[in-house]
């Protein structure tokens, strides 16, 4: 059986890992916080390592799901780096890049090794069940070899072409998230600024056409934020939608709804809201309205 490395047991990491484990796969982990990876390793029965490239030493395949382009780089190169083992035949990285970032991981990728881009999108929810959907850049032909592990994460894998594509699609795909983050936060603050109670007011939103699947298993963190888990963050919103307006100027397109979202996400972090939920945008738009 093909062993399976995995670096990255965040929030979404260490769900991913566990359904490969699930699936039967033989997995190694690795994470930056090297109790992390030990403990996930004791929990589920499987080998955790000390160094990325200890990963890239034992396994043909190696899962990321890391946070961005500068995590990314840290855990590829250098001396202990992904890029100094010997063993892999294919990196998946999973995690939201910029689509330079994968293309120079492309470009340095050591000898008879490729570089897969393979974001996904789906929250904790989508992961623990297995359930997300997943962007590949590369053609079903040419995720033949892998395509059995992303089946184990995800429900619907969208194969895209070619290397690339898949970062292009999912800051797409995020800065539609986060748009509608910020234009939700504004309808709820002016309804209950007009007295209608949030219960009612996301009655209505739930029951119309401008309601996207987002706003039904958000409902909680919407309604409560601060009495339940983190799934993902104010300031990893502001950095997908920092690269998405970044790579919206290579290409010369102009991204108006983009560049307010950005910018609301920038002030809301500068108020504390970085480690905060992105549902927390709500209570900015009304903090910041007083």
């Amino acid at each position: 059986m093909t062993r399976i490395g995995f670096a990255g047991l965040g929030r979404m990491g260490r769900l991913m890992a566990a359904n490969l484990i699930k699936a039967g796969f033989d997995v190694v982990v690795w994470n930056r916080t090297q109790q992390t990876a030990v403990e996930f390793a004791k929990r589920h029965g499987v080998t955790s390592v000390a160094r990325p490239v200890d990963l890239a030493n034992s396994c043909e395949i190696v899962v990321t799901m890391l946070a961005d382009d500068a995590s990314s780089s840290n855990v590829h190169f250098g001396a202990h780096g992904l890029f100094a083992g010997h063993q892999v035949k294919t990196f998946v990285e999973m995690g939201t890049m910029s689509c330079d970032h994968i293309l120079a991981l492309a470009a340095s990728t050591p000898a008879c090794a490729r570089v897969v881009d393979a974001p996904v999108s789906g929250a904790t929810q989508a992961a623990e069940a297995g359930d997300l959907m997943i962007m590949v850049g590369a053609s079903d032909a040419q995720a033949h070899s892998f395509a059995p592990i992303l089946d184990a994460m995800g429900s619907r894998i969208m194969y895209l072409g070619k290397t690339g594509d898949g970062a292009v699609m999912k800051l797409s795909v995020n800065a539609l998230i986060h748009g509608i983050n910020q234009t939700f936060s504004e309808a709820m603050s002016v309804a209950q600024a007009a007295g209608i109670a949030p219960n009612k007011a996301y009655d209505v939103i739930q029951a119309s056409a401008a309601c996207p699947p987002m706003l039904n298993y958000r409902r909680p963190l919407y309604l409560d934020e601060t009495a339940h888990e983190v799934t993902f963050t104010v300031s990893l919103a502001r950095k997908d939608m920092a690269v998405m307006t970044g790579l919206a100027r290579e290409f010369g397109i102009k991204t108006p709804q983009c560049d307010v979202t950005l910018q609301q996400l920038q002030a809301a972090e500068t108020r504390g809201y970085g480690a905060r939920d992105m549902a927390a945008m709500l209570a900015y738009a009304q903090e910041s309205s007083k």
